[in-house]
């Protein structure tokens, strides 16, 4: 009988020499991998089940890696069989008659031993795995370091207030939808970054991002009374002694039940707010505000005109229209700066360290590499040129405010994410950028003539504006 016929002859002619050409390095690693990806997948499944779209990276995993390995490890046992099969051909070593399938067949202990071992320890180190991924691919650190290249972003993230919220918990919703929505984003996010092909810098507002109430809400209770709140904000001078300088204002916050402050005005129980702006946000050219007794008002700028009204996208407001970065926030160099002299980062007794900071930090530079070269040289090369006597008897804190001067630029610029000083503005406030008068700028007009109000008073009461020593600060205990 030919080898051919007794290859395929007979009820168990087939698994015979199967097991007999299953036993060759190729599919025994077929096999390994097609178990570990099984057991990986019975130990995962309850915990997708269960959390849906709050690991949307373990999505990616469940949906995307396991799969790829399952089936890499079915390729490989026929292509080991194929392989062996050929190889024993060529040699003429093709056995005529392939032994019963029984304890004493030696291919088949094989066989049965290698499955076995290798379920074992799957399990085993699958179980361990398995948790040790979901808990990994749930955390901020994965977020950040591993799957994206989110450097800008993470580096805002941690030295925010929401430092300990984790990623998912804001960037992924809840529900089917939600769910299938993230693993098909997060399947192409993965694509781009594996081919390093996707836009810098990393385009906002984040069109994808769920509702405040889904995200903000589930923390802050928009229903609590926000009162007033005191804020003292350091300025120095660009003077040879960095005079400093105190602003001291109440917020009047506002918010629960009543109509007055920021909150009051905007998110009061039954006030609802619409408007139209271009992609980025920044131009708001029409309004309609509906107050908590339900009339409905409409504010427009002369932008608002019917061949222009395609290009805006309307939108009901929410706490991220005015908080828009509340854990990604880059600041401009003047206000870092002041920061770092505040805390002491940068010594504010260096005379002209301001100005010769700023000088510095709005220089271009080519990559992150060449400001950690060039920024803390430039300073300390400034005092050895320009104050020889400071640098030589103060060598130490120009070297220090060096640093801190490096640590300012690269808390806030990338050029390697094309991400420099006010690529990502933050429209909460007004000073640093546009923000509140996006609206609030008294050319937004309604039938009656009515307008926005820009009134100051409105949202906040200046108690000192860039004194040295504000009077209000010492009748309240405060002292610099």
């Amino acid at each position: 009988m030919a080898n051919g016929e007794k290859f395929f002859g007979g009820a168990r002619g087939w698994l015979q020499p199967l097991v007999h050409l299953t036993n060759n390095p190729i599919s025994f690693i077929g096999v390994f991998l097609v178990t570990a990806a099984g057991v990986a997948f019975l130990f995962i499944l309850p915990v997708e089940v269960r959390a849906g779209a709050r690991h949307p990276y373990l999505g990616i995993f469940f949906f995307v890696v396991l799969p790829l390995i399952f089936f890499l490890g079915l390729l490989l046992v026929p292509l080991g069989i194929w392989l062996r099969l050929r190889g024993e051909r060529r040699r003429h070593i093709l056995p005529e008659v392939f032994p019963p399938l029984t304890w004493q067949n030696r291919d088949f202990r094989r066989l049965i031993k290698f499955a076995g071992v290798a379920t074992f320890f799957n399990v085993i180190i699958g179980g361990y795995y398995s948790h040790a991924t979901v808990s990994y691919m749930d955390s901020s650190g994965f977020c950040g370091l591993t799957c994206h290249t989110m450097k800008p972003e993470y580096t805002a993230y941690l030295d925010s207030p929401h430092v300990n919220v984790p990623c998912v918990d804001c960037h992924v919703g809840t529900g089917a939808r939600a769910n299938i929505e993230s693993k098909w984003r997060g399947a192409g996010q993965l694509v781009a970054q594996l081919l390093d092909h996707y836009e810098r810098p990393i385009p906002t507002p984040v069109v994808t991002l769920r509702p405040a109430r889904d995200i903000c809400e589930t923390c802050h209770w928009p229903q609590k009374f926000g009162g007033y709140r005191l804020r003292v904000l350091d300025k120095f001078a660009e003077d040879e002694r960095n005079s400093p300088s105190k602003s001291v204002l109440v917020m009047r916050i506002g918010g629960g039940s009543m109509t007055t402050g920021i909150h009051g005005f905007h998110m009061a129980p039954g006030i609802v707010i619409e408007y139209a702006a271009d992609p980025k946000r920044t131009e708001i050219p029409w309004v309609r505000y509906v107050d908590a007794q339900g009339n409905a008002t409409e504010y427009q700028t002369e932008a608002w005109t019917p061949e222009n009204q395609g290009k805006y996208e309307r939108r009901t407001m929410d706490c991220l229209d005015c908080h828009t970065r509340p854990s990604h926030q880059f600041q401009l160099p003047e206000r870092a700066m002041d920061q770092a002299l505040s805390l002491g980062r940068i010594d504010p007794s260096l005379p002209w360290v301001k100005r010769k900071g700023l000088e510095i930090l709005k220089k271009e530079y080519s990559s992150t590499a060449e400001a950690e070269q060039e920024i803390p040289a430039a300073l300390i090369e400034y005092y050895q040129k320009e104050h020889p006597e400071i640098y030589a008897a103060r060598r130490e804190a120009v070297e220090r405010s060096a640093q801190g001067l490096l640590a300012v630029y690269k808390r806030n610029v990338f050029p390697e994410m094309k991400v420099t000083w006010g690529t990502y503005p933050d429209y909460i406030g007004h000073t640093d950028f546009i923000g509140c008068f996006r609206c609030h700028d008294d050319l937004h007009t309604s039938a009656d003539g009515k307008t926005i109000s820009q009134d100051c008073s409105a949202c906040h009461e200046l108690l000192a504006v860039e004194e040295s020593n504000p009077e209000i600060l010492a009748k309240l205990g405060i002292h610099p």
